[in-house]
This record gives structure tokens, sequence and C-alpha cells, in this order.
């Protein structure tokens, strides 16, 4: 395939989950191709908005913004303005695409991409969505019957969408995520000042943090770390509980555990590691299969539609994971990971399932259709 200069829309955002994807597709279509221009839409406010610009990258913000499903003075007022909102965001939209005179928009999730798409069809623009989740999101729903391809990241989505647009890609990873070797799992250890020989677990809140993960943390340490004399923690507290932590950990002499706001180095972690706890956002699910790692997923129920463990079901279903309940995970949580990580036999078997279910081409899976489309 020729991969010409495209002029390329990319909208939505709202959540890492739904930012990250987008600019590895960016990154991909850049690559095929640096002649590529490529303009983002977000909601003005959220955080792609920042985060876009960090990844080099041109962002335009709509005055869009979602429901507020909880019953408030506040949130009525809030959700009175959104008709407003909707209607000078469609007229946004449809000036930057006149302006702009894409070949292609694509959306990503979240309702940023609304406007834009819908603004984009009416322009007789070819459209893409792609959803990351087992359990398609409202906006890509609501999208689907219109748009000209639909890139998915799990079997069994035409439950939600037109089976003759769907296209299986996966969702992209960071690169140098991939199935690691001996020698890369002994520089792991080494980078994070582990021992060779002990029993290694990863506790992975995300960026900003965990509270179910860390007063899961917290209690297994104040009860004395059972079942961990021979394993190594590396624990990801998160930036908004790092000051909390550093608190609970004042006096402690546990030099079996690290913890760390930020994983600067998350494919060393996921080397070395032999069971992961995280949640189970699209992005890590999609990493933690390309690694082949065995997991446990505590879902967030903090998400739209129930995603999260929609996303761990579809491993759980496969034997590709584990999953603990985030309202049991402060009684659970910890002795399911003692248990599994001194199983290497059910880890092997757990890691080869995962592994099984990667689509590592994401990124170039979805750009080929991308070209397919576009005019």
């Amino acid at each position: 395939m020729e991969y010409r200069k495209l002029r390329v829309i990319i909208s939505g955002g709202g959540t890492g989950g739904h930012i990250f994807p987008a600019v590895s597709i960016a990154d991909k279509l850049r690559k095929l191709n640096p002649e590529t221009e490529i303009l983002f839409v977000g909601a003005e406010g959220r955080m792609e908005m920042e985060k876009v610009p960090a990844a080099g990258y041109r962002i335009v913000g709509l005055p869009i913004a979602g429901l507020q499903r909880k019953l408030s003075l506040s949130n009525l007022i809030h959700n009175l303005s959104l008709p407003f909102k909707l209607a000078d965001s469609m007229r946004r939209a449809s000036t930057i695409i006149e302006e702009f005179e894409p070949d292609v928009a694509i959306g990503v999730g979240g309702y940023a991409s609304a406007p834009l798409l819908r603004e984009a069809e009416k322009l007789r623009v070819p459209t893409l969505i792609q959803e990351q989740n087992s359990f398609a999101g409202l906006t890509n729903k609501m999208l689907a019957k219109r748009v000209d391809s639909i890139c998915v990241a799990y079997e069994g989505m035409e439950r939600f969408f037109p089976k003759e647009k769907i296209v299986l890609s996966g969702n992209p990873i960071r690169t140098g995520i991939h199935p690691y070797s001996e020698a890369e799992r002994a520089e792991g250890l080494e980078f994070y000042g582990f021992t060779p020989g002990r029993r290694h677990l990863c506790v992975i809140g995300g960026s900003l943090g965990s509270g179910t993960l860390n007063q899961a943390m917290k209690g297994w340490i104040e009860a004395g770390c059972p079942g961990g004399d021979d394993v190594e923690v590396l624990w990801q507290c998160g930036r908004y509980y790092k000051k909390g932590v550093d608190e609970f950990m004042q006096g402690r002499s546990l030099p079996n555990i690290r913890y760390t706001d930020f994983i600067a180095r998350m494919d060393l972690a996921y080397a070395m590691a032999d069971v992961l706890v995280s949640r189970s956002g699209a992005s890590s699910i999609s990493e933690i299969c390309a690694a082949g790692k065995t997991a446990i997923f505590v879902p967030s129920p903090n998400v739209a539609e129930n995603h999260q463990t929609h996303n761990a079901m579809a491993l759980v279903n496969r034997g590709a994971a584990r999953m603990v309940r985030d309202d049991e995970a402060a009684q659970k949580l910890m002795a399911a990971a003692m248990e599994l990580v001194h199983d290497p036999a059910e880890i092997g078997k757990i890691g080869k399932n995962a592994a099984a279910m990667a689509l590592p081409d994401a990124a170039q899976t979805i750009a080929d259709e991308i070209y397919r489309i576009a005019r």
C-alpha cells in the first residue's frame, strides 16, 4: 500500500484511555508518511487539551460537556446548559472541518467526538471510530450507523455495531511492550533493585492512583504482609495519593516493598513481574496481553457502563486473567495475589492465554483502514 500524505482530524478524549490510543494512531500515521497533517479536536478543560500538545500535536477545543447523572442543583444547571453547548460545538466543528479540509475524520470515544464526526458525515468526509473497550461507549454506539468503519479491540462487538463495518484491530499500545526474555527480566530486577530468585508482584494504580488498590496494600502491610516473606512488591500509588502513602510508610522498615507515584519504565516493570495487579482499563489490558503477563484485575466501579468489568471478564472467561471485585478488594485482593504469585504453573498458563489474545499490530491495522476509506 502507498502511504500518501493525508489530512486527518482525530477527535475524542476525556480520559487517558481515550487519549493514548489516539496519539498512538497519530504517531503511526506520521511514521508512515511524515508529511501527513493531523489536527486533534477535544473538549475544553479536559485532559486532552494538555496531553495532546505535550505529545507534539495541535488541538482545538469544543465547549461540549457530558451529562451529569448524580442528582444535585449544580448538576441540574449543568445539564440544562448541554443543548446550547452541543449546538455551539456543532457549529464550531463544521467550521473546523471546512477550514482544515480533512481526508478522513477519526473518533476515539468520549463526548468530544460526537459533534465532530456528525458534522464530518454531513460534509461527506469519510469517518472511522475506534472502540477500545469490550462494552461499547455511548458516543460510539450513537455514531456507529453512519460511520464508514469501526475498529474494535474485542471479538463479539456485533452486539453493538453493524457487523459489516467492524475491523478487529486491537488497541494501539506503547512501543517496547512485548513478551520478555530472561535477560530483560534480569534487567528489570536490577533497575528496580529487586533480588533474583524471589517472587515479584507489581501493583499498578495508574498515573493518578487507585484508592482501592492503595487501601488493599496498606491493609496487607498493617497485617504484617502475610504470605509475602519471599515476595518483593513494586507499588505504584499514584500522584494523587503519594503524600498519604508517604505518611503511612514513614517509620516502617519494608525493604521488600518499593513504592512510587509514577512508573517511568513500564516495560521493565512488566519484564520483572511474575504477577500484576491492575485496574482493567482498555490500554492496560492490551499492554498486559501484549506482554503475555499474568494479572489480577480490580475493575473500577467509577466508569461509564461498567466497562472495566466487561473488559476484565473478556479475559477471565478465557482463562487469561483473574478478577477481584472493587468492593471485595480490601478483604481478598492481596491474599489472592500471594496465592497466585507462588503458583508458577498457573502463572504460566494464564500468561500464555493472555498472550493469545494480544493484537500487537493494532496501530498499523487502524492506519491501513484509515487509508482504505480516506478520500
